[in-house]
């Protein structure tokens, strides 16, 4: 596989997207997903954006892990891990099948499209959203581990949880966010290794995606930089519309493309 020049330039955009979401803007994550799946398609890009956030979870961890919150966090844990297991099922079931359509595309785009829809829906009626009986607490678990597993989207659902239950800080927010996804997505290294061995026609990851992302851990470190130094001097609200749009229309473009 040999990416054009255009696959270069939308992978740079969204190595360097990686580095400040982890560590100054959360918000704008949502864009990495589709720019990914846009340069390797729906299964590559989901293996190969894994490095990429793992590398910028180790600056976030650095640089917040003093600020992180464990006590209403763990409550979540045992369904995050549930919600895994169902995307490493469907991510095993979508591999099996020969068909002309990438299915796995139309997934990542239709989650990323749900979790504009959070984020939307999140503006309009705030805390209202909030999980607050123990059904809500297992299906924001299950849908933010299925999301991070099947797409790296978990973002948006953990948002509302941190912020909205646990009534997390800005600095907070970064640390204990930090550690969530450091943690689970290091666990999702050995279940995507699996997902290889015994689907090894139609692979998480490959040579050009493993070289891609040492290629782009340098950028993803000036990402990181430049989200450390944004954090305390720009509101994430200035960036949130037009990371909206963009988030959505390339979500669009990756269901779309499937079925022209």
């Amino acid at each position: 596989m040999v990416l054009t020049p255009e696959q270069w330039i939308v992978g740079i955009c969204a190595a360097l997207l990686v580095g400040i979401t982890k560590t100054g803007l959360p918000g704008i994550g949502i864009l990495v997903i589709p720019l990914m799946a846009a340069v390797f398609g729906g299964r590559l890009s989901v293996g190969a954006t894994l490095p990429l956030l793992i590398f910028g979870d180790i600056f976030a961890v650095l640089w917040y892990h003093q600020h992180a919150r464990w006590d209403n966090l763990r409550n979540l844990f045992p369904w995050l891990v549930i919600g895994i297991a169902v995307g490493t099922g469907l991510l095993w079931y979508t591999g099996t099948q020969g068909s002309r359509v990438d299915w796995l595309n139309v997934i990542i785009g239709a989650l990323v499209l749900c979790m504009l829809a959070v984020s939307l829906a999140r503006q309009h009626w705030g805390d209202r959203l909030v999980p607050a009986s123990v059904f809500g607490l297992a299906a924001t678990g299950v849908l933010a581990g299925f999301a991070t597993m099947v797409s790296n989207a978990a973002g948006p659902i953990m948002s509302i949880y941190m912020t909205g239950v646990l009534r997390l800080s800005k600095n907070e927010f970064m640390g204990t966010s930090a550690w969530y996804f450091f943690i689970f997505n290091l666990s999702k290294v050995p279940l995507y290794i699996f997902l290889n061995l015994i689907l090894p026609a139609n692979p998480m990851v490959n040579t050009t995606t493993l070289r891609f992302d040492l290629m782009m851990l340098p950028l993803i470190l000036i990402g990181a930089f430049a989200g450390k130094w944004l954090l305390p001097r720009l509101s994430e609200s200035l960036f949130d519309g037009a990371v909206l749009v963009l988030a959505g229309a390339a979500a669009l473009k990756l269901i779309l493309d499937q079925f022209h």
